[in-house]
């Protein structure tokens, strides 16, 4: 990293949303321009900067400093003042009334401006009502571009600081000199540690009561976002606390007992826990279960009799040509019988032909909607059923802008049946939403694998419906001939039971590459997915193969296996287009994937627009704009979005995922590298949720050991959840 100094010549380009800019810059010392790129929004022509950054050698453009923080000086020479007040940012000054501020006032212009700005209706031309809005828009942009100063000596980034002024405007700096930690609270995208950092560099002790509070609170948000938890035991809250917090025990049980007095956070016994929720969660929890209990009351009994039910899966059975078992006459009348019912089941098992059936018969009890967490796993419901499905948040109708969802108690859906896929998917924020916009009297059908590994986001909510019992459960657990002739399901059965999968057969969809090290594994998935997969079998290398791994760093973690297959497959070249970001080269054809929920970001398709991409959402870049730094993204069900480098960080390289983020997709390869890893992630869980992703063929590279090793551990980290138990207790009640 080096300094810069020199004089803003002009704005080239700026992205008003996000501060994005290019600047020519007068270096001092230098012949000639330079190019100044970077979040930079209230950087104006004419005035003299010192940057810190890098300097560059871009493909096209030549020579470029990266900017990473800038402070700027005000214009001295005249040439550079009227440069200043003609650049647009100042309301009511062109060109033409810069001249005439400038031979009014001559060397005392800026002074003026900044401390006699009433002064201004004495330039001939200028009244009073002009000047007011000349000064009103002059104070404004110095108090900015003030903001953003002061909150990058403190390590803001420009983009992070514009969000920061915009919610606390000039009075940004007095609410961080008295707490710091509001950032936390109030600004998304600020954590802890760097509010800490702040606060540290501001003067704030390590035993601050702010200090200790946020920490606590963040301990809480790390153990949701981090690890699925929607409360922790008190004891278990108040040690990670201590320790993260470098701080006395006797010090956090203080602001712990402030915080729950103070109801800033929530405690009460669950089970045999001394439980603590943040409110968001101890809310959500609460009103799932009320939901779930209000909705299921609302039900009315079918007037389909039970031998109507029997004739029309006797009809369909015919009509199809298929056999059902007795679990899946079972699910069938369930779903008719009852107001809400779960139907659970491994591959194989027969799901999709038992919800086939459920839409015929529901279709003549009214309105069926269908719908899953994500899009790819909504499109294989659709493919899978014949009828049109979708993601919940586009059943919901989810508004931009963080408004939520159109669909809600007040709005709810016009729908006699909804039947969810993928239901292990579903967090507990999305299922109190989808509860939520059910009218009174609709059926609810819950349909995924318990096996399956938990939802990305907090809690454990299959499972907790499972375990409440108050439910119709429907378990399908017989194996379909045409399935059992697949080793993938019978070895995904195996490793369910806790049995190693059957690996030395010739000629099957199920097989072991042998490599003992990390280097010749990784040399063979890249060679498996560039080369010998698409040669032998005919699949494509980025649109059927799909690599995972059980951990993101490492040798064979996911970021290392990236890089890999980003060179193998999509390697630069003269004529494709890419840009840096992070740690990350982005370029044309690449395949990503989406990260984490962004509601706000628009979208296109076949003319179509919208708002909202999902975690777990994998597309390909389309198109790739160098200047502006923005990329064009086309996902697999045909939305295009584009990023800026405000949202650029939502994005991953997905030629490698890990197991988590592979849930409710399904691919017609897989390949998984398994050579060693903590025992934590190295599970048995996460073993069946890998090979259940695919259809047509699984190939683990690595150690047998390794394996067997994960079908042994079936330790699985509890999720402190309660749902179940808060059903229960409405169970009793009613």
């Amino acid at each position: 990293m080096s300094k810069f100094q020199g004089v803003v010549d002009s704005i080239v380009y700026r992205n008003d949303e996000n501060g994005w800019t290019v600047a020519s810059i007068k270096v001092d010392g230098s012949k000639g321009n330079i190019a100044a790129v970077g979040v930079m929004p209230f950087l104006s022509e004419g005035e003299h900067a010192i940057f810190d950054g890098e300097l560059v050698e871009h493909k096209t453009y030549g020579r470029q400093i990266k900017v990473t923080s800038y402070e700027t000086k005000r214009p001295e020479t005249r040439s550079d003042v009227e440069k200043y007040l003609s650049s647009g940012l100042i309301k009511g000054v062109r060109a033409a009334t810069a001249k005439l501020i400038i031979s009014y006032f001559g060397d005392r212009t800026m002074d003026v401006l900044e401390s006699e700005p009433d002064r201004l209706s004495e330039v001939p031309g200028i009244g009073k009502k002009r000047a007011a809005m000349i000064a009103a828009s002059f104070a404004e942009h110095n108090g900015m571009r003030g903001t953003l100063m002061f909150l990058q000596q403190y390590g803001l980034s420009p983009a992070l600081s514009m969000k920061v002024y915009k919610a606390f405007g000039d009075t940004t700096e007095k609410v961080l000199r008295a707490n710091p930690y509001r950032l936390v609270d109030e600004i998304q995208g600020v954590g802890f540690r760097t509010a800490d950092e702040i606060a540290m560099r501001l003067g704030f002790t390590r035993e601050s009561e702010f200090r200790i509070r946020s920490g606590i609170k963040y301990v809480l948000s790390e153990a949701a976002g981090g690890s699925g938890h929607m409360y922790l035991p008190m004891e278990i809250l108040a040690a990670q606390s201590c320790q993260v917090l470098n701080a006395e025990r006797t010090l956090v049980d203080r602001e712990l007992k402030g915080l729950i007095m103070e109801d800033q956070l929530i405690a009460e016994h669950v089970g045999e826990d001394n439980a603590v929720y943040l409110p968001r969660f101890h809310r959500a929890e609460r009103e799932t279960a009320r939901l779930l209990m209000k909705q299921l009351k609302s039900i009315r009994p079918t007037k389909l009799s039970d031998d109507e039910l029997l004739s029309l899966i006797a009809e369909y059975e015919e009509k199809q040509d298929v056999q059902l078992c007795d679990q899946q006459r079972e699910a069938v009348l369930a779903a008719a019988k009852e107001g809400i019912c779960i139907i659970t089941g491994g591959p194989g098992t027969g799901k999709t032909t038992s919800i086939n059936l459920i839409i015929r018969v529901m279709r003549r009890m009214g309105e069926v909607e269908l719908c899953a967490p994500t899009g790819r796993a909504a499109r294989r419901m659709s493919e899978a059923t014949g009828r049109p499905a979708q993601t919940i948040h586009r059943l919901l109708e989810y508004s931009g802008e963080g408004q939520g969802f159109v669909r809600n108690e007040d709005n709810p859906l016009d729908a006699d049946i909804v039947i969810v896929d993928e239901m292990s998917m579903v967090d507990i924020f999305l299922m109190r939403s989808l509860l939520s916009a059910l009218r009174p009297g609709t059926r609810l059908i819950l349909v995924g694998d318990a096996d399956q590994l938990p939802s990305v986001g907090a809690g454990n909510v299959l499972r907790d419906l499972i375990a409440a019992e108050t439910l119709r459960v429907v378990r399908l657990t017989e194996i379909f001939r045409q399935a059992g002739q697949s080793q993938i399901v019978m070895n995904a059965h195996r490793i369910n039971r806790g049995e190693y999968p059957v690996i030395r057969v010739r000629d099957t969809d199920f097989f072991l590459e042998r490599k003992d090290t990390a280097l010749k594994a990784t040399e063979s998935v890249v060679a498996l997915v560039s080369t010998r997969l698409p040669k032998y079998m005919g699949f494509d290398s980025l649109r059927d193969i799909q690599v995972m791994s059980p951990m993101k760093r490492g040798d064979v973690g996911v970021f290392a296996l990236n890089q890999l297959l980003q060179g193998a497959l999509n390697p630069p070249g003269k004529d494709i287009p890419e840009i840096a970001h992070g740690q990350t080269v982005f370029r044309r054809g690449d395949k990503v994937m989406q990260v984490r929920n962004n509601y706000d970001l628009s979208w296109e398709k076949d003319g179509e627009e919208g708002d909202g991409v999902f975690n777990g959402d994998i597309g390909y870049i389309v198109a790739v704009d160098k200047k502006d730094k923005l990329l064009t993204v086309e996902f697999d069900d045909g939305r295009v979005a584009e990023y800026d480098d405000g949202t650029l960080d939502d994005l991953e390289l997905a030629y490698c995922m890990s197991v988590h983020k592979s849930q409710g997709s399904e691919f017609d390869a897989v390949v998984l590298p398994l050579v060693a890893g903590p025992p934590m992630l190295m599970t048995r869980n996460l073993l069946y949720t890998a090979v259940t992703r695919a259809k047509r063929l699984v190939v683990i590279v690595g150690r047998e050991a390794c394996v067997r090793q994960m079908v042994d551990n079936n330790h699985i980290l509890r999720r402190y959840s309660a749902l179940d138990l808060r059903l229960r207790e409405a169970g009793k009640a009613k």
